[in-house]
């Protein structure tokens, strides 16, 4: 079976399950695919082999997460990679707060997946259930450290736009709240390119 397979982390068996026919969309009692499977446990190889069979790379399991959703948030940026360059990955698809891809790779502290993200298109001012933009999580859910600095300065010189959140506070404000000078000095400055 490819679940076990996937789960076992055994790639001759994911390829002869996949080589068999086994149905790549089968769920496991969560709802999560072998794909997801493969990108909960970093399994590249797995991963690379199911998204050339076809994987959806979009599946969502019993808590709106997907492969490209969940290799986004967790730093899986190899895996990340493979599915951007299948050419299936909806970069609007959304997660059970109701942001992209991107919002929780800058939250998390993701600066190497920030990276590819922002090379794919996908929306920089994407504002989720919060009310919050990838810009607003990295400042009010960052430490303000090197990590967090990193990240706001990909996001202003990408073009993130000052959006405030549902009480009208924008980064900048919370970055000057918080005492994150080095962040609220690169919001100041904008785009550095």
């Amino acid at each position: 079976m490819l679940l076990d397979a996937v789960r076992s982390g055994d790639i001759g068996q994911v390829r002869a399950a996949i080589a068999a026919g086994a149905d790549l969309e089968v769920p496991d009692g969560r709802g999560r695919t072998p794909l997801l499977l493969a990108t909960h446990a970093g399994n590249v190889e797995a991963a690379r082999l199911l998204i050339d069979a076809g994987a959806n790379v979009n599946a969502k399991d019993a808590i709106q997460d997907t492969p490209f959703l969940y290799a986004g948030a967790e730093r899986r940026d190899d895996i990340l990679v493979l599915i951007l360059a299948s050419g299936r990955a909806d970069l609007k698809d959304t997660n059970r707060y109701g942001g992209t891809a991107l919002i929780p790779a800058a939250h998390h502290g993701h600066p190497s997946t920030v990276r590819i993200l922002l090379k794919s298109g996908i929306d920089i001012d994407h504002v989720n259930n919060l009310g919050w933009t990838a810009l607003l999580e990295a400042v009010i859910l960052g430490d303000g450290g090197p990590i967090y600095q990193e990240i706001v300065g990909l996001l202003v010189d990408a073009g993130a736009k000052n959006i405030p959140d549902r009480d009208g506070r924008t980064p900048l404000d919370h970055a000057r709240q918080m005492g994150f000078a080095e962040i609220a000095a690169r919001i100041e400055a904008g785009p550095s390119r």
